[in-house]
């Protein structure tokens, strides 16, 4: 993973000894295509590949696209994955625009810290195999395969920059416990993880205490229906330097389309952009609110977000590389919650390389969230409950750290971001390699 950011920053590097030149009009179709290589000390090695083509047409709106086509394979040699097609076209459906995405996503050691944030303790040294009170560096994980399919339509409502949307989304849910045996494979004796029946992780702690009903334990299939409003004046989609992008969505799981569970949530986001060096220095913030408004939504659902389109291969959070980074992956799960994002984002160089406009920046951020209405856990008959539970403690979570951008014509964004967790509490840090901005 290092060795991935020291390679970009010299492409940064030796990429701005190129004279800065005017934008090249793109026409036609244009392809970006990305290598996946990482690794994790536990899921292994990361591999695969990463293509996105975009139809620029005659190019009379550039930078604006026609349409795009994203497909990412990349696997984990242990077993997860991303195995992923994206479709958006505003020429298919006249007047319109489709979002459809096909994804299965595999993951073998998923993010599980409890519920409502700083309410569930994390102790990383149970995670730490140095620590006298190491537990498993599974304990906090456990395995979740999601296959989805989805298809979102949206349409001009009054204005040109207001739409409806309106959309279909089918999920399947596969939980369970993490693989111990897969992960210990090919590991020296001192490395493998104890089994489940001698150190059982949290969602296994969970499970026995009844914190997780029983019917939701294994997963299960939820379809989602969706509508909604969008005002959205942005001056281009990725990285404007004016407008606004503003949306309510009502998503629900109602049982006549075969759902297991059945609930109606709502989403609200608002997204600002502001030129403050033209060409050069913007200022974007994101604002989100999400919860429940009626039934109740199972807890691998819980931290599932919903908004207009779908922009990455997960939308899941508070935590991680889409939300609030820096903090641990999934770590501020509620029943309602709200979160900001705030980031400065400078082009230092822009040039032109076999008709390809590139630019190098920087992002500077800040991010925040918390719960704002906590999912009901009754803990009074849980003997040690003090050393995983702190009921009254819930406040808000706060990050901060810098992007790297390398981007090329002004859609294919290659963002590597570190963020720092500015409470032990949610993790100590975290490094992103992913494609486009947060929002």
């Amino acid at each position: 993973m290092k060795q991935i950011v020291i390679n970009l920053c010299l492409l940064a590097f030796v990429s701005s000894a190129f004279s800065q030149q005017d934008q090249n009009i793109k026409k036609g179709w244009s392809v970006g295509v990305l290598p996946v290589v990482a690794f994790n000390s536990d899921l292994g090695f990361e591999y695969g590949a990463v293509l996105n083509l975009f139809d620029f047409g005659d190019g009379s709106g550039y930078p604006q696209y026609n349409q795009s086509l994203y497909f990412e394979i990349s696997r984990y040699t242990k077993g997860s994955g991303i195995y992923r097609f994206y479709y958006d076209t505003r020429t298919l459906l006249p007047g319109m625009r489709l979002i459809a995405d096909l994804s299965y996503l595999p993951d073998r050691a998923n993010d599980f810290f409890g519920f409502n944030g700083f309410k569930s303790v994390y102790n990383r040294d149970w995670e730490d195999q140095d620590s006298e009170v190491y537990k498993s560096r599974m304990f906090y994980k456990l395995q979740r395969n999601l296959f989805r399919i989805k298809a979102d339509v949206q349409g001009r409502f009054l204005r040109d920059n207001v739409k409806w949307i309106a959309g279909f989304t089918g999920r399947n849910f596969d939980v369970s416990s993490v693989d111990i045996a897969k992960f210990n494979k090919g590991k020296d004796e001192e490395d493998k993880l104890p089994p489940l029946d001698q150190q059982p992780g949290l969602y296994e702690k969970y499970k026995e205490w009844g914190l997780i009903p029983e019917n939701e334990q294994m997963g299960g299939y939820i379809s989602t229906l969706k509508a909604g409003l969008v005002y959205d004046s942005r001056n281009q989609k990725q990285n404007p330097s004016g407008g606004i992008w503003t949306e309510l969505v009502l998503f629900g799981s109602p049982k006549f389309l075969g759902s297991d569970f059945e609930f109606l949530k709502v989403n609200v986001t608002h997204r600002q952009y502001f030129s403050i060096l033209p060409q050069r220095l913007n200022f974007a913030y994101r604002l989100g609110y999400q919860a429940t408004l009626s039934g109740h939504a199972p807890f691998f659902f819980q931290p599932i977000m919903e908004t207009s389109e779908l922009n990455a291969a997960w939308s899941e959070g508070l935590g991680g590389a889409r939300t609030l980074r820096g903090i641990l992956r999934n770590r501020i799960v509620g029943d309602a919650f709200a979160f900001g994002n705030f980031e400065l984002r400078y082009k230092i160089v822009s040039f032109i390389v076999a008709k390809q406009n590139i630019y190098i920046g920087v992002n500077p951020f800040f991010d925040v969230g918390r719960v704002t209405e906590c999912i009901e856990t009754d803990i009074a008959g849980i003997a040690d409950a003090e050393t995983y539970f702190a009921p009254e403690s819930e406040k808000l979570h706060f990050s901060a750290g810098m992007g790297l951008k390398i981007a090329m014509n002004e859609n294919f964004v290659l963002s590597v971001e570190y963020g720092k967790a500015l409470d032990k509490q949610d993790g100590d840090s975290g490094l992103y390699i992913v494609l486009n901005y947060l929002f």
